[in-house]
């Protein structure tokens, strides 16, 4: 081998190994690190549909699921609005071909405001767990062959929800987790009429799908008030792991281990408003935790490492109800020591310091359309998409809007899946394609 060649090729293994090291899978909805960030770098800068992509597939169908990426594979829940199925999709990350694709139901919705495939999957590098609105949670190996399956409706009753349900699932530390936090009774003759419609918290064997547990979670909220459609997430604070569970008027967080839990804290609703039903999930760092009160209202931080029951204390700060600060459905970011919070009824875009709650900047956002999905941080970046598939691309120091892009087709509406940053490329779900975007 001569020099010039010998060269080149260290080099081009030095670029390759650099870029591995900053890499990282995106497992789950909210990403990595259970807060919508990564530590990814040398993200595409600019795109559209035709430019900068590294491939394209056609969707089935409309879906609010976030597509899932474990090295060069991307796992995608859809529907196939044709034969009114559920499918689990493995995508190549290479090539954008459909590794394999297995139908997991039949039935695709139970109302118009969505459908049973809002639930991203999640994968731990072995296994990938797909679970549908309908209850039906199924395990394939990387290969596709199915490893277990189970529908919690039947193991534990129907949902007790006005509309459908769209929890996603959790793993973390060798346990699958799911919440369901209900109303107590029928909703429309939706729910159990032979038994107790209880909230829980449940931890299964991924390898196995057997219940390992199911902590109920009691509430005091009323009606409406009991349903959530949050994720449980995973926090960390001084040496102490919880999970963060929100809805029925209260933030908890529990023992992972054994779901126990560990504190509660619930002053936002005292005179028990029963149509304050919860979307967006809980979120932490800085040494608090966001919870968002639906419907316009505030955003409050309440201190982490509480125990017990915590009161009006343990409130760090809370947004005035005249400031850009609420979130009725996206979940907020935590990036770069901050948090970025995008709010879908007041049209804005802030990041926000989380030990007082002093705003840096405000983005008012373009367009008429609505913006739903939740905020992706990499790169420097925050990535939002709105209901028709526009993509925005904002500078995560300054709150300059650096890039837009529409991925939408003419027509699309309550587009809401989140973006996801895997090594070195965005993947972007529209309702009718699967875009990876960056280099092939």
């Amino acid at each position: 081998m001569n020099r010039s060649r010998s060269y080149t090729l260290c080099m081009t293994l030095s670029l390759w190994m650099a870029v591995m090291v900053s890499a990282e899978n995106w497992p789950q909805w909210r990403g990595p690190h259970f807060n919508g960030s990564t530590e990814e770098t040398g993200l595409p800068s600019t795109w559209s549909k035709t430019q900068n992509i590294a491939w394209s597939l056609a969707m089935q169908g409309p879906s609010a699921s976030t597509p899932i990426v474990w090295g060069d594979h991307v796992f995608v829940s859809t529907v196939d609005s044709r034969t009114k199925t559920l499918k689990a999709i493995c995508v190549d990350r290479g090539t954008g071909a459909v590794r394999w694709e297995k139908e997991t139901g039949v039935g695709i919705e139970r109302d118009n405001r969505s459908n049973y495939s809002s639930p991203s999957p999640v994968t731990d590098g072995t296994r990938v767990i797909f679970f549908y609105g309908n209850g039906q949670l199924t395990a394939f190996d990387f290969g596709g062959e199915e490893l277990w399956s189970r529908n919690i409706q039947k193991d534990y009753g129907d949902f007790a929800f006005q509309w459908t349900f769209s929890s996603s699932p959790l793993l973390f530390d060798g346990k699958l987790y799911m919440q369901v936090l209900q109303r107590d009774v029928p909703a429309n003759g939706r729910g159990r009429s032979d038994g107790p419609n209880e909230s829980y918290l449940l931890a299964m064997d991924p390898g196995t799908g057997k219940t390992l547990w199911r902590e109920i979670r009691p509430s005091q909220a009323v009606s409406e008030s009991r349903e959530s459609f949050a994720t449980p997430v995973v926090f960390e604070q001084s040496g102490r792991t919880e999970l963060l569970l929100i809805g029925g008027d209260d933030l908890t967080g529990h023992d992972p281990e054994t779901g126990k839990e560990l504190w509660r804290w619930g002053t936002w609703n005292p005179n028990r408003i029963g149509h304050w039903r919860l979307v967006p999930s809980a979120v932490g760092g800085g040494g608090v935790i966001l919870a968002c009160a639906p419907k316009g209202d505030p955003i409050y931080a309440i201190r982490a490492g509480g125990k017990g029951l915590l009161d009006d204390s343990a409130i760090a700060w809370t947004s005035d109800k005249r400031s850009p600060l609420s979130a009725d459905v996206p979940t907020p970011l935590f990036y770069q020591n901050d948090f970025f919070i995008l709010s879908d009824v007041k049209k804005s875009l802030s990041r926000v310091k989380p030990t007082t709650g002093e705003i840096l900047w405000t983005l008012e956002l373009p367009g008429r359309k609505k913006y739903e999905t939740s905020p992706t941080g990499a790169d420097g970046k925050v990535y939002i998409m709105n209901f028709g598939g526009d993509v925005l691309v904002v500078d995560a120091g300054t709150g300059k809007v650096v890039h837009q892009a529409a991925m939408g087709e003419d027509g699309d509406d309550a587009t809401r899946s989140s973006i996801a940053a895997s090594n070195g490329q965005l993947f972007v779900r529209t309702n009718s394609r699967l875009f990876c975007i960056g280099q092939k």
